[in-house]
């Protein structure tokens, strides 16, 4: 199968760690490599070819942390124009390249997963139904908690003969409130949704042309320009959109794979101390020069070059890095992301006054 990682992002869910100018899957979160590099060795067996998208400015970072990945298959962004953007100008370059029509397997690059092998697994079964069955096919996992930062998929009817995990897509479900996600939990018919997306180059071209004409028009105008100038051009014009409301809940025949391994997206803190090794009371210590008193079940990390003192306090993230200084409880960390944007409008030069600290 063709792999196709799309690196991108724009930093606010876990500033200040991560910034618009090196965003989160670029980080190294819970072990020595980064987001991206582990999705990469993640997928590397699995794939006949592997092409990365990101946007323009952060290709010299993903070249820096993909030296195995060609340069002519790092593909860039003018400036980020939203997921369905992403998928037509992977898709065009496929179609330039490939003659052949073999699954293409669009997954993120700010994923945490520690079983490989289910992973591997699940993406194999839905890279061979993508194939057989010339349709498109998503990827669900079970969930483990009544999760309101997540979408889900209904599950529809099961496919016997096509695999003991194959479903029929129902319908796709964006994120809800706590009382709607205990019933999904408990119903047992909602999988989280990976936005793991699989089809071969036809099944994609079929789909988009009667379902998205306007990312059809977006894929024929990528796939008519030669000179990069005009492409770049081109790309610009595209509205921004994700692939989701552009294409996906659009499908009405849609197949789901349920996927038998451990999955995270890290888009808050909270997530983030859930994966992360913790003591005996529950918190999660990284940097020097880190001070506690009677803190429990909390993210401590500095990365600063000041020291860090907390006491007293249950269930917070605190971080000191160069770009600024976050306190939150974690029950209030999605708004995060919210405080960064407001933040970034107030100061466009990135926060460096706290450098010299």
């Amino acid at each position: 199968m063709i792999v196709v990682i799309i690196a991108g992002g724009s930093g606010t869910r876990l500033w200040p760690l991560s910034t618009k100018d090196y965003p989160k899957h670029l980080l190294s979160l819970t072990n020595d490599r980064s987001l991206l590099q582990n999705t990469y060795d993640r997928v590397k067996k699995l794939a006949s070819e592997i092409y990365v998208i990101t946007e323009k400015s952060h290709s010299k970072y993903v070249e820096q942390q993909l030296p195995e990945v060609p340069r002519k298959k790092i593909l860039a962004e003018p400036a980020r124009r939203g997921t369905a953007s992403c998928f037509a100008l992977a898709l065009s370059e496929i179609k330039r390249r490939r003659r052949s029509d073999e699954a293409v397997f669009f997954l993120w690059a700010d994923h945490l997963i520690s079983d490989t092998k289910g992973f591997q697994k699940a993406v194999d079964e839905a890279a061979k139904l993508a194939e057989q069955s010339q349709k498109l096919v998503f990827m669900g996992v079970k969930p483990t908690y009544a999760s309101t930062g997540f979408g889900y998929i209904q599950e529809g009817k099961k496919v016997k003969s096509r695999g003991k995990n194959v479903y029929e897509l129902k319908q796709f479900v964006e994120k809800p409130d706590k009382k709607t996600a205990l019933q999904y939990l408990k119903s047992g018919k909602y999988l989280w949704n990976t936005g793991y997306l699989i089809g071969t180059v036809t099944t994609f071209e079929r789909e988009i042309r009667d379902h998205a004409p306007r990312l059809w028009n977006d894929y024929q105008s990528l796939l008519g320009t030669l000179l990069s100038m005009n492409r770049k051009k081109i790309y610009m014009d595209f509205v921004s959109e994700p692939i989701d409301t552009a294409l996906s809940e659009h499908i009405p025949d849609g197949l789901v794979v349920l996927g038998k391994f451990d999955w995270a997206d890290v888009g808050s803190f909270h997530d983030l101390h859930d994966v992360s090794e913790q003591d005996k009371t529950g918190n999660h210590i990284s940097g020097k020069n880190i001070e506690l008193h009677n803190v429990t079940d909390s993210y401590v990390r500095n990365e600063a070059k000041v020291p860090v003192a907390v006491i007293g306090l249950d269930n917070v993230a605190v971080i000191a890095t160069s770009n600024g200084i976050l306190v939150t409880n974690k029950g209030q960390a999605q708004k995060v992301g919210d405080i960064s944007k407001k933040l970034q409008a107030k100061d466009k030069k990135g926060f460096k006054w706290l450098e010299k600290l």
